[in-house]
């Protein structure tokens, strides 16, 4: 009888495929949203108008939750802080509307100049993050009559043979570091009486130039972030 063709019982079984099961992601490597940011900025606000976070604490921690790229990077901002602040103190009743302004202008959020001159001034929008950098140029960020669309500012400045010069209203916060390599980085910084005002933060470099940002006497802030006004 020919058994070649019968199953041999030491042949190995074949082996069915196992499906590949993805691995879980643990919460805190979760990325980010920018809405998730904006919770811990909401809490961080709040923890520095009733006095938990002084001012260097309070920039220190909102930088790092609009640089946070996981939830776990966000986590420990607010870990020493109440997850429902006390309600804030009522705030004064606004002055009548007057007449309608007109339409608030929208620039790009990067003013260059090379060999050149780049102004952002009057009634324009300004956002969370703006960048200035001027090669043997000039810029001149005016902010004194601007719309404020973000509770914070970031003004990132590179000056290269160049000048930088940023002036905002005497009502909002400002703060700034940076360096000054063969030139100067010159930041007259201040705080807001208003807890809820408007926080301007410089930061960057200015080799063989300079970069000055001060408050304009006399010119104050009217109109920011909306949702801060109305808690």
């Amino acid at each position: 009888m020919d058994n070649s063709s019968a199953p041999d019982p030491g042949a190995k079984r074949a082996q069915s495929p196992v499906p590949m099961t993805k691995p879980a992601v643990a919460e805190s490597e979760l990325r980010a949203s920018d809405a998730d940011r904006e919770r811990v900025a909401d809490v961080l606000r709040d923890a520095f108008a009733d006095g938990r976070l002084d001012v260097d604490e309070h920039a220190e921690r909102i930088e790092a939750a609009y640089a946070a790229k996981t939830l776990g990077e966000l986590e420990p901002l607010t870990r020493d802080l109440p997850a429902h602040p006390a309600p804030p103190v009522p705030r004064p009743a606004a002055a009548p509307a007057g007449p309608p302004l007109p339409p608030a202008r929208s620039y790009s959020p990067h003013a260059v100049a090379v060999f050149g001159g780049a102004v952002r001034k009057g009634r324009w929008r300004v956002g969370a993050h703006l960048k200035a950098v001027a090669v043997f140029g000039g810029v001149e960020l005016d902010l004194t009559d601007a719309v404020f669309e973000s509770p914070e500012v970031l003004i990132d400045v590179t000056s290269v043979f160049g000048g930088v010069t940023i002036k905002v209203p005497e009502n909002v916060s400002l703060h700034g570091s940076g360096a000054g390599i063969f030139g100067g980085f010159d930041v007259r910084e201040q705080t807001a009486e208003d807890p809820y005002a408007p926080v301007v933060r410089i930061r960057g470099a200015a080799v063989f130039g300079g970069v000055e940002a001060r408050p304009k006497r006399g010119k104050q802030l009217k109109e920011w972030v909306r949702r801060q006004l109305d808690r």
